[in-house]
């Protein structure tokens, strides 16, 4: 089974593709897409873009035979994240929990870009008024 779906959300640009492999129904697709629309709603989230892919191996005797990847592009950063888990939830929950790190990384990454964009008053930034 194939499926191909995009997880929107209103308030930023988001257009991820989630696409499954092997056995998996629709309950553990409609969960992962629930966890990743939970990361990717948060404020101040630029652009994203990319593919998250869940797997079911099919080989029953295989202690963790769920797995999945995330290859997103946030702004102009590329988010690479895997899992693997014994179950559908417990993937989901990974990939939240992973995809919510390299986010927040990313989001404190930019703000701490765009606060260092001024440049102190020795380089010709604004002065401060310390007479006050």
């Amino acid at each position: 089974m194939t499926a191909k779906d995009t997880v929107t959300h209103a308030d930023t640009a988001v257009a991820v593709h989630v696409r499954s492999e092997g056995d998996v129904d629709e309950e553990a697709l409609a969960y992962v897409r629930t966890k990743i629309d939970a990361v990717l709603g948060r404020p101040g989230m630029p652009a994203v873009s990319g593919e998250v892919r869940i797997a079911r191996a099919a080989a029953r005797h295989t202690e963790q035979p769920w797995s999945a990847g995330a290859e997103l592009v946030v702004g102009d950063v590329r988010v690479v994240v895997h899992a693997q888990e014994a179950t559908a939830h417990e993937l989901a929950d990974r990939m939240q929990d992973r995809l919510r790190g390299q986010l927040t990384k990313v989001l404190h990454r930019r703000e701490a870009a765009r606060k260092s964009a001024t440049p102190p008053p020795w380089r010709g930034g604004p002065a401060v008024d310390r007479r006050g």
